[in-house]
C-alpha cells in the first residue's frame, strides 16, 4: 500500500494543493477543476489509441529488426528513421513517452531516442502546413532546418554526457516500468 502512495505521491499532493485552493478561494478552486476535467478528457482521448499502437508496434516488429535499424550502429539510417517516425507521429508530447519506451526496449540507441522525441515535439507534419499557411513558405523552411539542427545537436550532448551507469540506469528504469 505504501509503495503505490509513494509512487504516486506528486499526484496526491496536487489533489490536496487543489483542495486547499477550492477552500480559500472557491472560484480559482472550481476553475482548477474545470482546466483538469477537461485535461483529463484529452489524455482519456488520445492515451488509448496510442496504447494500441504501442501494443502492435511491440507484437510486429521484433527486437531484431528495431535494434538493426535504430539500434547502436545505426548510424544515418536509424537516425532518419527516428526522425521520421516522431514527424509523422500525432498527439501531444506526452504520448510520445511511451512510444520512446518501447523504442528502448526493442534496442534503440537513446541518441535515436532523443531525435524521435525531439522530432515529435517540433517537426510534426501537420503543424509544417499549418506554419507554412499562415507564416509563409521561407519562414517555415528556416525554422524547419534550424529545428533539424538543434534536434540533433541536443540529441547528441544528452547522448555523450550520459556515462555508461546513466545509460544502464534509464535502460533499466524503462524494463522496470514495462513489467510493472
Amino acid at each position: 500500500m505504501w509503495k503505490f502512495f509513494n509512487r504516486y505521491k506528486v499526484f496526491f499532493l496536487l489533489i490536496l494543493v487543489n483542495i486547499i485552493i477550492g477552500v480559500i478561494s472557491p472560484e480559482i478552486g472550481r476553475e482548477s477543476v474545470h482546466i483538469t476535467k477537461q485535461s483529463l478528457i484529452e489524455m482519456l482521448s488520445v492515451i488509448p489509441p496510442i496504447f494500441i499502437l504501442l501494443g502492435l508496434l511491440d507484437v510486429w516488429v521484433d527486437r531484431a529488426t528495431m535494434m538493426k535499424y535504430t539500434g547502436k550502429g545505426s548510424g544515418i539510417m536509424g537516425m532518419l528513421i527516428a526522425f521520421l517516425l516522431g514527424s509523422a507521429a500525432a498527439g501531444p508530447l506526452y504520448a510520445a513517452f511511451p512510444v520512446a519506451g518501447i523504442m528502448l526496449k526493442k534496442g534503440s540507441s537513446l541518441f535515436n531516442v532523443f531525435i524521435f522525441i525531439g522530432a515529435w515535439s517540433t517537426t510534426k507534419i501537420p503543424m509544417l502546413t499549418f506554419e507554412a499557411a499562415n507564416l509563409g513558405f521561407s519562414f517555415t523552411l528556416i525554422r524547419l532546418a534550424l529545428s533539424i539542427v538543434g534536434i540533433i545537436l541536443i540529441a547528441l550532448i544528452m547522448a555523450k554526457s550520459l556515462n555508461k551507469a546513466h545509460q544502464e540506469e534509464i535502460y533499466a528504469l524503462n524494463a522496470a516500468d514495462i513489467k510493472s
